[in-house]
Order: structure tokens, then C-alpha cells, then sequence
């Protein structure tokens, strides 16, 4: 979700970048903008701790196998389970 405060862009990229970042979307809901958002964040990652990077790869892997198997929590059922009223 982008604040009042945010600017937006437009970008084009090929159909076949696309269709490699929909692999990366843990939902079919979440923004391309989200997807690019983690990307950059792992790649950052990596290029300050390899050995860290690693392991975070491996546990957004694990993550998103879980996803696909549909063990995960909605925001509103999260809030719910950590008794967050927002």
C-alpha cells in the first residue's frame, strides 16, 4: 500500500521479467512492488554477509513452500492471534 506521501512510477519490463517475478510472489495478491522490494532486499544481503545470505534465501524458500502448501496466517488472522487491535 503506498502512503499520501509516496510517489508512484511506471515501469516497463520485458513479459518474460514478469513472469520470473510472479515465482517470487509468496501471494497472488502481493504486489509486483512488494516482490521488488524483497529482491533488493536480499540482494543487499548478499553483497554484506554471504554466509547470512544464505541462510535467509534458504528460509524465504522454506517460507514459500509453505505458502504454496497453504500453511500461512492472513494479516487479520495474525493481528488476531498476537491480540493486535489495528
Amino acid at each position: 500500500m503506498v502512503s499520501k506521501t509516496q510517489t508512484v512510477t511506471t515501469i516497463k519490463i520485458r513479459t518474460k521479467t514478469k513472469s520470473e517475478l510472479d515465482e517470487f510472489r509468496e501471494h497472488p495478491a502481493e504486489s509486483y512492488d512488494r516482490v521488488i522490494h524483497k529482491l533488493v532486499f536480499v540482494a543487499k544481503k548478499v553483497r554484506k554477509e554471504p554466509k547470512l545470505s544464505q541462510a535467509t534465501i534458504k528460509a524465504i524458500e522454506e517460507a514459500r513452500e509453505r505458502i504454496k502448501r497453504g500453511e500461512y496466517y492472513t494479516e487479520e488472522e495474525a493481528h488476531k492471534l498476537l491480540g493486535l487491535n489495528i
